[in-house]
């Protein structure tokens, strides 16, 4: 492979496809096993028997390129930028990320609304804000309405930030499960397999996994309410990119899910239908600290 060179004292083949990229997990495979499977997909048993290092790519320009975007951004200039980046770049690299329709069929999403008093509210009162409405998001500039869902009931409950006591009503969506284009940030190591790129694009691709894998830390970055008006500014940016490339939203992890939740944030509310509204208790909310 392109990206390996053989090395005395180097790691077996599949420890590195492992470790850089995923590469079987979840699979339930052994290295035994993966080993076995990889002989077989490259029709070479001897290969993988053999000791391989990373060759090595200093170029990490454009993981440095969207720190100081990110940093001109927040800091410096937010509508004519004097250090744009390669867009170009991030727009190819997307491709590796789209979610599998597979991923998104049958599966049910959810939104969450505190109760101000004791009236619940109804079901047409559970979508997106109206324009005026919109503050900002993680994902949406002030004015700009997206739906954010949570992959289970308690995942929309937990991105209010509530406390023991409050309630809230949640509200059960189903999203099309064809022809809906959603960029997946969540794991982009695990999406993007050696195996099916172009040996003249691996290493340069390589390089550019860390800047896929701090994509996905910026929408995932737990961000305090005093900052958000310029802290999700970057974030805001990469989503409004996203859009222009065609998707229909974008796949992140939960940063405060006790659950492992997933969010999507849908950049056209109306492809998400409302089916019901239920409301709920927060009957304890859970703290975790740093030592």
């Amino acid at each position: 492979m392109a990206t390996y060179e053989e090395a005395d004292g180097g790691a077996p083949l599949i420890q590195l496809l492992r470790e850089e990229w995923g590469l079987f997990e979840g699979s339930g495979l052994g290295d035994a096993q993966a080993k076995e499977l990889l002989a077989d997909v490259l029709d070479d048993g001897e290969f993988v028997r053999r000791s391989f290092k990373a060759i090595e790519n200093p170029d990490l320009s454009n993981l440095r390129s969207w720190e100081e975007l990110r940093d001109e951004l927040m800091h410096q200039n937010r509508w004519f930028l004097a250090e744009p980046m390669d867009m170009d770049r991030i727009r190819s690299l997307l491709d590796y990320l789209i979610a599998p329709q597979a991923a998104l069929t049958d599966l049910s999403w959810y939104r969450a609304r505190l109760m101000s008093n004791d009236n619940s509210y109804a079901l047409e009162e559970m979508g997106a804000p109206p324009p005026h409405l919109a503050g900002h998001g993680r994902a949406n500039p002030v004015g700009i309405p997206y739906l954010y869902l949570g992959s289970t009931r308690a995942t929309s409950v937990a991105e209010l930030r509530p406390h023991t006591g409050e309630r809230a009503c949640v509200a059960e969506f189903k999203l099309p499960t064809v022809d809906l284009k959603l960029a997946d940030l969540r794991n982009p190591r695990g999406l993007i397999s050696p195996l099916l790129v172009d040996e003249t694009e691996i290493i340069k691709l390589r390089a550019d996994v860390p800047l896929l894998e701090r994509l996905g830390e910026e929408l995932t970055r737990p961000v305090q309410p005093r900052g958000a008006p310029y802290e999700y500014v970057p974030t805001q940016y990469l989503c409004e990119f996203i859009k222009t490339c065609g998707f229909d939203g974008v796949l992140y992890r939960s940063s405060v899910s006790s659950d492992s939740g997933v969010n999507v944030a849908i950049f056209k509310p109306d492809l998400a239908t409302a089916l019901s509204v239920q409301e709920v208790a927060v009957e304890r909310v859970s703290v975790q600290i740093a030592d």
